[in-house]
């Protein structure tokens, strides 16, 4: 019998029907993107915050984005680096952090330590970057 009435249903009389029953318990339905930001976004966030400087911040962005494009578990499957930095062996970043495996904050706060320990800054990693396609 329900197969019956399920079928005698419109597709418009079933989303009118559920768009009541919502109204009528509150919820509210709201127009939005189909796909959420990535969580690359939250990484970027977390580096813009961790390197104020505005310049030094585009400096970091372009190494990061060309070393693992914001992929926190970007791999290298010949050399074994590991991370938004690429940091070899990976296991450096444990520290700046015992999470260095999954967390953006952890992997930043240390390549961007790096970075300033061996080049100066984010651009004079970038700059060596440009020149030798490595950092």
């Amino acid at each position: 019998m329900s197969v019956t009435l399920l079928r005698r249903i419109t597709p418009k009389k079933a989303l009118v029907g559920g768009v009541l029953a919502a109204a009528t318990t509150g919820m509210v339905f709201a127009a939005a993107p189909a796909q959420a930001a990535p969580a690359s976004d939250s990484a970027k966030a977390v580096a813009q915050r961790v390197i104020s400087d505005a310049g030094q911040f585009q400096c970091f962005d372009k190494i990061v984005s060309h070393e693992s494009g914001w992929n926190v578990t970007a791999t290298n499957s010949s050399s074994g680096a590991y991370g938004l930095v690429q940091a070899l062996p990976g296991s450096k970043m444990a520290s700046a952090g015992a999470d260095w495996k999954t967390n953006a904050e952890t992997q930043i706060k240390w390549g961007h330590s790096y970075m300033k320990e061996r080049y100066g800054s984010p651009c004079g990693a970038w700059s060596h970057w440009q020149a030798n396609g490595w950092y």
